[in-house]
């Protein structure tokens, strides 16, 4: 989220009770705490399918009258849960349902009805980046002879495979840390039954590509580096090495909070002044909650007395193709534009939504930030009174039903309940292992246009 939207809900949550920030995995269920605790509109700050999650959540709870609200009347899309969406997504999942026994393992960034299509394909269960290598390795604990489709990221995908690559060098011993079930010769044969697709990226993650492993080489090598999952292989390889030395992570945002918390938590330990530079391998939106968090933890030290002078600085690594380009039409080396009858000249610099500005960073997801403080107080000034000016404003339901002719709230929340159990038993649900040893090719062609 835009850091000037997410630093006036920070501070307004003094104020108002009913604001709450975090992954889209959580949203829906603070949206229940919220019409629970009376809340009768509920604005989702999100990409679509959160706002669908959201809808379809609070109808399972019964609460059907309480209005969800998106921040645009455009559509707010996602790269990710559109890849999914696609009639090449269906046909990668028709392949899963003709080699059971088969899962489906779908990240959470995707769409209610994909993920209600997906599972009357194949049985499904939802990830997140922090549990995806822990499901996995789950799942084919459960099921030996299991053959696993990922999907839709395919350098979460590749990286996944990487990392189990990795793991097969490792000693049995240290695979049973990771997972008490597993040693070499069981992760070499979940790597022969692993696949992942193959056409599917975020936008943002993308731009971490070889341009910008060679920038972090060149001017931030002593720098601790972070790297989100869903990065390309060159940056993961690179944040694997600096995590190997200990001075990296790969993993979650919530990894990467952590990491960093931890990393100035010991630097405060030691007493001494000190100045920590971190490389940031995902959105840049995400710098708000590190601000937050180390702010938290300079002010503790502060407070008592002889405390050590320690500073943070976050890096953002930053891609060509987040910069303007110079071009011909040029006068000493400006771009030349023309505007109300005049021509102007443009100082080469950030591109609109993808540079380091206010309203976007240097990697930053164009759709996130279409949810501006100006839409929030649009959605508010009009509600409750004015709803029909809102119309195109309102998160619908799905009136479809699945090719099976099933609701798709209902069929499309049960991958995300799937991962619900997982998250709280670290097993997978009986009435999941039992559709994925019962399943056949069973499953009717679906297309999405």
């Amino acid at each position: 989220m835009d850091p000037e939207v997410q630093g006036v809900l920070t501070a307004a949550q003094k104020e108002w009770p009913h604001i709450y920030i975090s992954d889209s995995l959580v949203m829906a269920d603070m949206a229940v705490k919220m019409a629970k605790a009376g809340c009768q509109f509920i604005a989702v700050l999100g990409v679509d399918f959160m706002a669908e999650n959201v809808r379809a959540i609070l109808d399972q709870a019964g609460f059907g009258e309480v209005g969800v609200y998106r921040m645009s009347n455009e559509r707010i899309g996602c790269s990710l849960a559109d890849a999914a969406a696609t009639p090449a997504y269906m046909n990668y999942l028709e392949a899963a349902s003709a080699s059971p026994p088969a899962l489906h393992v779908v990240y959470i960034n995707t769409s209610l009805e994909t993920k209600a299509y997906a599972h009357e394909l194949v049985p499904t269960i939802t990830c997140t980046s922090s549990n995806v290598v822990q499901t996995i390795l789950q799942a084919f604990a459960q099921v030996p002879n299991l053959n696993i489709w990922y999907g839709p990221d395919s350098y979460m995908g590749a990286n996944i495979r990487e990392l189990l690559q990795q793991m097969t060098t490792m000693t049995d011993e240290e695979i049973a840390v990771i997972h008490p079930q597993h040693n070499r010769d069981s992760i070499k044969s979940l790597l022969s039954r692993l696949h992942y697709y193959q056409d599917g990226t975020c936008i943002v993650h993308h731009l971490f590509g070889h341009e910008v492993v060679e920038k972090i080489n060149e001017m931030y090598c002593d720098a601790f580096l972070t790297a989100h999952l869903e990065v390309p292989g060159e940056m993961f390889s690179l944040a694997m090495e600096a995590k190997r030395r200990g001075m990296g992570v790969v993993g979650s945002t919530q990894n990467i909070l952590d990491f960093i918390k931890q990393r100035v938590q010991e630097s405060l330990d030691k007493n001494r002044n000190d100045h920590l530079q971190f490389v940031l391998g995902t959105e840049s939106g995400m710098v708000t909650s590190i601000v937050a968090a180390v702010r938290t933890l300079l002010g503790s030290a502060k407070s008592s007395s002889g405390s050590a002078d320690v500073t943070v600085e976050i890096v953002f690594p930053v891609s060509s193709e987040s910069l303007t380009k110079t071009s011909s039409n040029s006068y000493l080396g400006q771009n030349l534009v023309e505007m109300g009858g005049f021509i102007l000249p443009v100082i080469p610099g950030v591109a609109s939504g993808e540079g380091c500005s206010i309203h976007g960073g240097c990697a930053s997801c164009p759709y996130m930030k279409m949810n501006s403080l100006s839409s929030l107080l649009k959605v508010c000034h009009h509600l409750p009174h004015e709803k029909e000016v809102l119309s195109d404003y309102e998160a619908g339901r799905f009136q479809s039903q699945t090719p099976n002719g099933n609701s798709i709230a209902d069929v499309g929340c049960e991958p995300i309940l799937n991962m619900r159990h997982f998250q709280a038993t670290k097993e997978l649900p009986q009435k999941l292992i039992s559709q994925i040893l019962h399943s056949h090719s069973n499953g009717r062609s679906t297309s999405i246009s």
